[in-house]
């Protein structure tokens, strides 16, 4: 059994502009991510130069809560040899 009235023609016509409406959409959503993924990757911190990053916080300065350590501590003494 063949559909009633079909006319290929038209029916191209009529699904031409929709479908081209939504290549548009998908082509403008691609180019909204692509942008996102640039602008995260230019945003990001750059590696150290031997590929391993350092674990160490960065020094403190004067007046933001760090404590000097005392100077005139005196080194512990030995234990005893048995």
């Amino acid at each position: 059994m063949t559909p009633p009235k079909t006319n290929l023609e038209r029916q191209k016509n009529r699904h031409i502009w929709p479908l081209v409406g939504m290549a548009l959409v998908v082509i403008f959503a691609v180019g909204i991510i692509l942008f996102w993924l640039g602008e995260e990757v230019s945003d990001a911190p750059a590696p150290a130069e031997n590929g391993v990053q350092s674990q160490e916080p960065p020094p403190a300065t004067p007046g933001q809560g760090s404590a000097p350590a005392p100077q005139d501590q005196a080194p512990a003494p030995e234990a005893p040899a048995n």
